[in-house]
């Protein structure tokens, strides 16, 4: 469904100031605020998202110029999305699921803790989950890449696959619960004994302890080894994301792995800057060719592109290269590259060129009769 204009949403005229925006954000937010009864947190966010642009001179000059297409997708940085800084990772928290076939890689932001359940309802033993950080250039994070990270992990014991028992032997029932895993314990408190049900000691919830432990990892079911994980980072990630591998974490006897968080971090480029999936410059001209209109070569993460500044370009002027921005997560398409002028004006001149823009301004004030 195609995006409303923002001026719209908050019920402003194009030319509305600066105070007239935040009344009607305020007006509107109250009017919508999902916590209130006949709230709407559809509209709410809408609204959010509107405000987000509209407040922000830089953004809605781009807005006024080149619509929803010049401030991207991630415009209500903090308004609009809910996942915004998710988890105190920093940077702009993606909501977004990538599909890695065999890599096992799941959920962006997904839950942290957790364990399975066996086939009868009794709680199953899960490996720990572990969490690590990589950098990445500004350029990998908007074509993607991939990576091999080294990892030192409590992983399945080779001896005995991870069931704890000594080759040759097998799990028998647990004598101290029964085979159920689970104990009933009792605690005397100001109310009386109160008995609680709790995970057995022995068999760690499993129900079965080995005839004989493995005598290379004493049954404990897992040994420290070095590990380098394949890692795939998608087109279009940004800083502050966090991608889940399933099952890459470490291991432990009789249960599935954990899983492995790995935090991006995207080194700030010397030139570019990123909004959602827009990349942001500057590019300087001089007074002259910004008057008569030129060429220019752009710099972008495609290589140099060229570009027209029609005549009589302003300063601070924004300019759209389509397609040369950052991909759309699970998507062919790419947001735009916005390309602010910046028009430098001379500190020392020559006499002569001193005269001749005596000349111009004269000529101005002769055609105008003053």
């Amino acid at each position: 469904m195609a995006k409303r204009d923002y001026y719209e949403v908050l019920g402003l005229s194009k030319g509305a100031s600066d105070d007239e925006i935040k009344k009607a954000f305020r007006r509107k937010a109250v009017e919508y605020h999902p916590d209130k009864q006949g709230g709407d947190e559809a509209k709410f966010k809408e609204i959010n998202e509107a405000y987000e642009v509209l407040k922000d001179s830089q953004k809605r000059q781009r807005y006024d110029q080149f619509g929803h297409a010049g401030v991207g997708s991630s415009a209500a940085s903090d308004g609009g999305n809910p996942f915004a800084g998710f988890g105190g990772f920093g940077g702009q928290g993606q909501n977004v699921n990538f599909d890695f076939g065999d890599l096992g890689l799941g959920d962006i932001l997904g839950s942290f803790f957790g364990g399975g359940r066996t086939s009868g309802g009794r709680r199953q033993a899960r490996g720990n989950d572990v969490e690590t950080a990589i950098e990445l250039t500004f350029e990998e994070a908007v074509f993607g890449t991939e990576t091999a990270l080294n990892l030192k992990l409590d992983d399945t014991c080779n001896h005995c696959k991870g069931t704890t028992v000594e080759p040759g032997h097998e799990l028998k029932t647990c004598d101290i619960c029964k085979g159920s895993g689970q104990i009933i314990k009792s605690m005397q408190t100001i109310f009386g004994n109160i008995q609680q049900q709790a995970i057995c000691d022995k068999c760690k919830g499993s129900g079965k302890i080995p005839e004989k432990v493995c005598s290379v990892c004493r049954g404990k079911g897992t040994e420290r080894k070095n590990q380098q994980v394949k890692l795939k980072i998608p087109a279009g990630i940004d800083d502050g994301a966090t991608i889940r591998l399933r099952e890459h974490g470490e291991a432990v006897a009789n249960g599935p792995k954990g899983d492995l968080y790995v935090h991006i971090r995207v080194k700030p480029h010397k030139k570019f800057t990123r909004e959602g999936e827009l990349i942001l410059s500057e590019e300087h001209v001089d007074m002259v060719d910004a008057t008569l209109g030129t060429e220019i070569a752009v710099e972008t993460v495609d290589g140099p592109v060229k570009m027209k500044v029609p005549t009589g370009t302003q300063s601070g002027t924004d300019f759209k290269l389509s397609g040369h921005g950052v991909p759309k997560i699970r998507s062919n398409q790419r947001g735009a590259h916005i390309v602010r002028i910046i028009v430098d004006t001379p500190k020392k001149i020559s006499k002569e060129q001193a005269e001749l823009l005596k000349k111009f301004k004269d000529g101005k004030k002769s055609r105008f009769g003053f």
